[in-house]
């Protein structure tokens, strides 16, 4: 791999291009070709595979905050879905060779493995202040060798009356839109076996794929776990069909609204019939709307692994990762959700539980572990959820 000085010496090849004509020019890095998305920026500084493989990236094109991504290399431990979700990506500097015990291959030739595209050398910072003051909109990348006004043109053309996510269904395409067992993945069956070895009573989940991240279903199998995923448009009649203990409602990407025109109905089957429900991220957000609540479109969203989220019962602080461009209006609570978690940069709403049924969720990623253990007992609420309503 050429290093950095060699890498900067040759001509820009790529651009990012914003709505608005705005242009930043760059270095491509990954797949040649060209890739529109909505822009959003992160604050992590590592986890990068994990982030471009979370299917709650869908439809987004990621800026990364921290300069240095992609230096660790990849594994294939690493991932949150079998395929990057994510759009492209942009970050500061150019990524050098790989330095970890645990790489496997460089991130560059991961890029274009999985024909993500993306650019390098450009001012982060000045993206990620533009996201704050205009929000996320549709922007662009081009990463060509012969890169030229009238290919930048084009594509700008496709961008400059575009819409951003919101009105935009994704979840359907980001769900593995398919029934099958958590457990049959061999790698996690010790997970279920240690379990049964304490003489624990394993219970039935069924989670509902709106885009789930794979770390979600281990700690949902650590806890004790027997999991069934569904697709995104699966009815109760479906659901029930298992004998589930407790339904969990996954993560997933686009405007919660739109996702709520066919998933409402079956969630709020799931609330009558008093069955535990969890929900994580966007299934936060439908268990919102499925009880009247309405969902807003944020101007920047919370997106990065340092984010304090207080706890109004122990008062305790967690620090979470989260990926949200959309939250649950304050204003629209109905008098039967209790409000549990906010966040503690802007006050806006991070958990609720409702009062008269066994149902609560939080907006941010407990499985992601930034604390590292802050926010694990979400699950095992889950769990004694789940007893208390079998008694």
């Amino acid at each position: 791999m050429k290093n950095a000085n060699s890498f900067y010496q040759k001509p820009k090849d790529a651009v990012l291009v914003f709505a608005d004509g705005s242009k930043f020019y760059g270095y491509g890095i990954g797949n040649y070709g060209s890739t529109i998305g909505e822009i959003c920026f992160n604050t992590s500084i590592t986890g990068y595979q994990e982030i471009l493989t979370d299917p709650s990236y869908s439809g987004q094109i990621i800026n990364f905050t921290f300069p240095h991504i992609g230096n660790i290399g990849v594994n294939r431990e690493d991932i949150e879905a079998k395929k990057v979700r994510a759009n492209g990506l942009i970050i500061r500097e150019f990524i050098t060779s790989p330095s970890n015990y645990r790489s496997t291959n460089s991130f560059i030739d991961w890029l274009k493995l999985n024909s993500l595209t993306g650019i390098c050398g450009v001012d982060t910072r000045k993206i990620t202040k533009k996201i704050r003051q205009q929000g996320a909109k549709n922007v662009a990348i081009i990463f060509d060798k012969n890169l030229d006004t009238q290919k930048i043109d084009k594509i700008y053309d496709q961008i400059k009356g575009s819409i951003d996510l919101a009105g935009i269904e994704l979840a359907s395409l980001a769900s593995e839109n398919k029934i099958y067992d958590w457990n049959d993945e061999a790698k996690w069956n010790h997970e279920i076996n240690n379990y049964k070895k304490t003489n624990n009573k394993l219970f039935k989940i069924v989670a509902i794929d709106y885009g789930a991240k794979l770390n979600i279903l281990r700690c949902l199998s650590e806890v004790g776990g027997d999991i069934t995923i569904v697709p995104a448009s699966a009815t109760f009649e479906e659901i029930i069909k298992y004998k589930p203990d407790g339904v969990f409602l996954s993560n997933g990407p686009g405007d919660p609204y739109e996702t709520g025109k066919y998933a409402i109905s079956t969630i709020k089957k799931i609330i009558e019939n008093n069955i535990p429900l969890f929900g994580i991220c966007l299934g936060h957000q439908l268990l919102a709307l499925s009880v009247g609540a309405k969902t807003i479109k944020m101007q920047q969203g919370h997106r990065g692994a340092n984010h304090p989220v207080q706890n109004l019962y122990t008062k305790k602080v967690e620090i979470t990762s989260q990926n949200h461009g959309f939250c649950v209006d304050k204003s629209s609570l109905p008098s039967n959700v209790e409000i549990t978690h906010i966040s503690l940069f802007d006050n806006s709403i991070e958990g609720i539980k409702l009062k008269d049924k066994p149902a609560f969720s939080v907006q941010y990623h407990p499985e992601s572990s930034p604390g590292p253990s802050d926010s694990f007992y979400l699950f095992q609420d889950f769990v004694e959820l789940i007893n208390k309503n079998r008694k």
